[in-house]
């Protein structure tokens, strides 16, 4: 059965009001929440960030509108921040920044991953594919601390769906920013799945720098705190980087159809793939919502650009993301692709051992490492808590660290506190050494 977003019509506008007690609704509760549970309510937090950001920008820039327009474009984005404020008040009292900070990181890598095996354009998969292994490694580096901090075990958040373990080194991942902006689509022939795929993506991206922003001060362990900055900054580049393949000839009255569009569909993959029977009242109560703001989209675009929606954003529903694991396609392209790097021209990618000595991004690296990577110090300090760092993967990936440590580090740009693969072999050695130690003794 095919599903037209647009032959529907969704809850009006002027019936999409709701009470505080509505808009506020209760949290989960984190000891029993589905994981995926959690990833769509990120993820949506950061859709309805950017949808609402979006009218805010067409009320700003457009002058040729009339003043009914401007007015339900104003009324949409009232809208959008209430269902926001549903969605990110879903989120318990009790679940501490770290555990927020682990769910935030398995939205990264496992929708980056799914949208990477869904896109039809190969440039763009590409691209997915070289942010997801730095998300990846994102999502370990907070897990150490997790670990030390809270005794969290990376696994009572992401529940085994997601691997945890070294990715491409974060300190590797600053870059000169002209070098992260890619070639942007053409928005007359590029599908509507790759536009729905970069805003989604984007969106998510957006909203974790924005996360990161505002919560990764509230940690006292300085070290904790430099890494939030650190990290907070590489998501400034993931959304340059995404952002940058959006065609910049776009109109507003296209973007606007886009963001409704994206809302709508991700809406509908919620709905459909939701286990929490409560949450899921939320997920269908906003996806009529987002029909009825669809509507009014696309008839400003009618009305201002004398076209047809259909050529924007089609005639079906397009799935955006299922979460679901994603562990065999991410350890593909962890073992294929942990030493890519951001080619110095053109805007395409290359191995680690074709960039040249001058490329833009080591002077970056050096700076921003010149007293140390606070991502680095995870794992030293976790070293004195558990003997080697935490990884929560199979044995057959388990067993390929050091491998891939080893093949994904640059030597040139690391800071002095780097964990170099023959520190992180002792390390392990250690740990092994110690264990079978308490086996026998028990």
């Amino acid at each position: 059965m095919t599903f037209n977003p647009l032959k529907e019509k969704g809850l009006p506008l002027e019936k999409q009001q709701r009470n505080w007690h509505q808009i506020v609704g209760k949290p989960y509760k984190k000891q029993k929440v589905d994981c995926y549970t959690r990833t769509r309510q990120i993820l949506m937090n950061g859709i309805e960030v950017e949808a609402w950001g979006c009218k805010h920008q067409f009320n700003r820039f457009m002058a040729e509108i009339d003043d009914k327009d401007r007015a339900n474009i104003s009324r949409m984005g009232r809208i959008e921040n209430q269902q926001q404020m549903t969605c990110n008040w879903m989120c318990p009292e009790d679940q501490s920044v770290l555990e927020t900070t682990l769910g935030y990181e398995q939205v990264a890598v496992d929708l980056t991953a799914w949208l990477a095996q869904n896109e039809p354009d190969k440039y763009v998969k590409e691209t997915f594919d070289f942010g997801l292994l730095e998300d990846f490694d994102h999502l370990y580096r907070y897990a150490q601390y997790a670990y030390m901090r809270e005794g969290i075990e990376p696994n009572s958040i992401v529940q085994n769906q997601t691997d945890v373990i070294l990715g491409r080194p974060t300190q590797h991942h600053h870059n000169c920013n002209g070098l992260r902006l890619r070639t942007h689509y053409d928005k007359n022939t590029t599908t509507p799945q790759t536009k729905v795929n970069i805003l989604t993506v984007l969106s998510g991206e957006q909203q974790t720098h924005n996360f990161y922003a505002e919560h990764g001060f509230m940690y006292g362990d300085h070290v904790l705190r430099e890494t939030y900055a650190e990290i907070k900054d590489v998501e400034e580049e993931h959304v340059t980087m995404y952002e940058s393949l959006i065609d910049p000839a776009e109109t507003m009255f296209e973007k606007l159809l886009l963001h409704e569009f994206t809302e709508v569909c991700n809406y509908y993959t919620c709905l459909e793939d939701e286990v929490d029977d409560e949450i899921k009242k939320y997920w269908e109560l906003f996806l009529d919502i987002e029909l009825g703001h669809l509507q009014i989209a696309s008839e400003l675009f009618k009305k201002y650009e004398n076209r047809d929606p259909e050529e924007i954003i089609g005639s079906e529903i397009i799935i955006p993301c299922r979460f679901k694991s994603q562990k065999a396609y991410v350890q593909k392209v962890l073992e294929k692709e942990v030493d890519k790097r951001l080619a110095p021209e053109g805007k395409y990618y290359n191995s680690m051992k074709e960039i040249p000595n001058d490329w833009a991004s080591y002077s970056v690296q050096q700076k921003a490492a010149e007293i140390s990577a606070p991502s680095e110090n995870c794992i030293n300090v976790v070293e004195h808590y558990h003997d080697r760092d935490i990884v929560e993967a199979s044995d057959n990936l388990k067993n390929k660290e050091v491998e891939l440590l080893e093949k994904g580090l640059q030597k040139k740009a690391s800071a002095h506190n780097t964990v170099f693969p023959d520190k992180l072999q002792k390390m392990i050695d250690t740990h092994e050494a110690r264990k079978e130690e308490k086996e026998k003794i028990i």
